[in-house]
């Protein structure tokens, strides 16, 4: 169903059994996938591609562009997959020219109340970010990550799958895949273990557990723990291993 009182600029496209209600702006460059819902007062800027079964919620706005004095109007993007759930009042910009042009959130992912996703910001699958969470420009979540409430992440973090970042924090470094952190600023505290027992096996947390203290714990180089742990045969553990070797920004260990 499409309210006669919404605005819909001519050129937009717009699929099947999609509901735009009363008060609702979509952009001319938009598309707007099947089973949408675009709920009162909420905006769809600019050249923004919503995924199927999208909900956005009241006086959301996504795709208004970049809050980067860097813009000087050049074509950008913004593409949300399929599933997510983006609640009242999030703010969510389309990528910058100097960033990749692009801003891309996965499937199945909720943004509570006033979160902000800024310009060039990568997010995955089934994240959750909490009431005013907020992602400076460049930000990078992984799967089945978890963000706290009023927590705001640095530009150019970058957070592991499965990472779950407590509420109220302040992250200005790496946070790696399977870890809690939290804290102003905010350090590493051990694994995500409610999130990780949820979905994998009781086998591959408590190799998790051996590699985290080897690696944190055992008072030796993290590099070099490492190294040597990017040659396991556990998928986890390498992936663990290898987001530390990669990072840019470092990792907020108590051994730091």
């Amino acid at each position: 169903m499409i309210s006669n009182q919404a605005i819909i600029e001519e050129g937009a496209v717009i699929g099947k059994d999609v509901t735009i209600e009363a008060g609702a702006f979509v952009s001319k460059d938009a598309v707007i996938e099947d089973n949408c819902v675009i709920m009162r007062g909420a905006v769809v800027d600019g050249k923004t591609q919503i995924g199927e079964g999208t909900k956005i919620f009241y006086n959301a706005v996504v795709g208004s562009i970049p809050q980067d004095l860097k813009y000087k109007g050049e074509e950008v993007e913004l593409i949300i997959g399929k599933n997510n759930t983006i609640r009242e009042f999030c703010l969510i910009n389309p990528g910058t020219a100097g960033g990749g042009g692009k801003t891309i959130i996965g499937d199945n992912n909720l943004l509570m109340g006033y979160v902000h996703v800024a310009h060039d910001c990568k997010i995955g699958n089934y994240c959750i970010l909490a009431n005013a969470a907020t992602l400076a420009g460049h930000v990078e979540l992984g799967d089945f990550v978890v963000i706290g409430g009023m927590t705001p992440i640095h530009q150019f973090v970058k957070i592991g799958d499965y990472a779950m970042i407590a509420g109220a924090s302040a992250v200005s470094q790496d946070i790696p895949p399977y870890c809690l952190a939290e804290g102003n600023r905010a350090k590493l505290r051990g694994l995500n273990l409610t999130g990780i027992r949820r979905r994998l096996g009781s086998e591959v947390v408590n190799q998790l557990k051996i590699a985290y203290k080897e690696l944190f714990a055992s008072g030796k180089p993290l590099q070099e723990v490492a190294k040597r742990l990017v040659e396991s045969d556990n998928e986890h553990i390498k992936k663990l291993a290898q987001f530390i070797l990669e990072t840019k920004r470092g990792i907020p260990y108590r051994g730091e």
